[in-house]
């Protein structure tokens, strides 16, 4: 597999960025900024994070380097400092305090370099009621009112949509949107500052638009009802003859007659499209419709059209697809297929340089590269 992606640096060549090691959107939010050039640190700890899962196909690791350092040794939190002193951004997603427990807090880093940004990573966030407390992705979205509006049934419960809606999309991108931000400050102002990402406060945000629908009055707080969650019967997913499945998006009147055209249904089913009590009729002509062919039929029949139709891959499918193939959207590296980094720039390209880092593997280079020598005594006691 070929990428159109080339080996010049990314926009954030030159800029340092410390993470110590966690699970889930930290290492996801660091693993972003070293795809768009940045040099990240990984400070893992001896014996690993303990997920099970082989570091050599971690690929939320890539593009990394990584050191091992005992922050709860004697000198731990001194040679973190060392490299805090040299950065621009530090990366952390322990539960609040711990960071403060272990010697590597803000205002420890802060004091060592006021113009770092000291980027933290939580579910609850940094206060609050539920701030010392554990918790996941699921758990997140489900008091932001996210979850609930999830699902094509009104009675049942609603789906699950992975760990991307929250972890990722909540957490991991608003952490790098207040990492830069705070980064452009700080280098126009000479001041650093602490960004409280809180994976409820992103989650909560991506709701805006729907919230004005609510308040005008063009969303009902009930799932399964709506435009844009299953409630409409020309935006949703259907089943194929050979169980595969097809993604209807055809809200704008002249995508819709396009569908219905090339889907074969037409006469009263197809104009109860305004009328919200014919919805279920329509629904049923379109089901039944879809029933007839096979996924791979189908993909041919709405290929190059606007009727806003794609056929639903699985993971292992959507590399393969012709379009994100000739895109480059899928990248192969030291035998691993992964998504190739995002967005893309015409002049400072994101890179696939390496694969995941394996833990302290880095660590003489590391000491070299940023002039810290006490990251030997770390290697030497690892």
């Amino acid at each position: 597999m070929s990428t159109t992606h080339t080996a010049r640096n990314g926009p954030l060549a030159g800029v340092r960025v410390v993470e110590l090691a966690g699970i889930g959107p930290g290492p996801f939010a660091a693993m972003l900024l070293a795809d768009l050039g940045a040099d990240v640190v990984r400070i893992d700890r001896p014996g690993g994070p303990g997920l099970g899962i082989d570091p050599a196909r971690d690929l939320t690791n890539r593009n990394k380097r990584s050191v091992l350092v005992d922050l709860k040794a004697a000198d731990g939190a001194a040679t973190v400092l060392d490299l805090v002193e040299r950065a621009d951004v530090l990366v952390e997603g322990y539960r609040p305090g711990v960071a403060e427990r272990l010697g590597v807090g803000p205002d420890a880093c802060l004091a060592r370099n006021p113009r770092l940004v000291y980027g933290r990573m939580t579910g609850w966030g940094q206060d609050g009621p539920l701030a010392p407390t554990a918790g996941h992705d699921i758990g997140y979205i489900a008091i932001t009112g996210a979850l609930g509006m999830i699902g094509p049934d009104p009675e049942g419960p609603p789906s699950i949509p992975a760990n991307l809606l929250g972890d990722y999309a909540g957490g991991s991108l608003y952490l790098v949107i207040g990492v830069l931000a705070a980064l452009q400050h700080a280098r126009a102002h000479g001041e650093g500052q602490v960004v409280d990402a809180a994976i409820v406060d992103g989650t909560a945000h991506l709701t805006t638009m729907i919230r004005g629908m609510l308040a005008a009055g063009s969303w009902q707080d009930r799932r399964g009802t709506n435009l844009l969650d299953g409630g409409c019967p020309f935006y949703g997913v259907y089943a194929t003859s050979d169980g595969g499945h097809m993604a209807v998006g055809a809200l704008e009147e002249r995508f819709y007659a396009e569908f219905v055209r090339l889907l074969g249904i037409g006469g009263e089913a197809a104009a109860g499209r305004y009328d919200l009590a014919r919805w279920p009729d329509l629904r049923e002509a379109v089901a039944k419709a879809f029933l007839s062919r096979t996924r791979q039929e189908w993909t041919g029949v709405f290929e190059g059209s606007d009727a806003c139709v794609a056929p639903v891959l699985s993971l292992d499918e959507a590399p393969s697809h012709p379009h994100l193939a000739a895109r480059g959207t899928f990248a192969e590296h030291d035998g691993l297929v992964q998504p190739a980094p995002a967005p893309r720039f015409s002049a400072t390209p994101g890179t696939l340089r390496t694969g995941p880092a394996l833990p302290g593997a880095d660590t003489a280079e590391v000491a070299r590269d940023w002039a810290v020598p006490s990251l030997h005594t770390q290697e030497t006691s690892a």
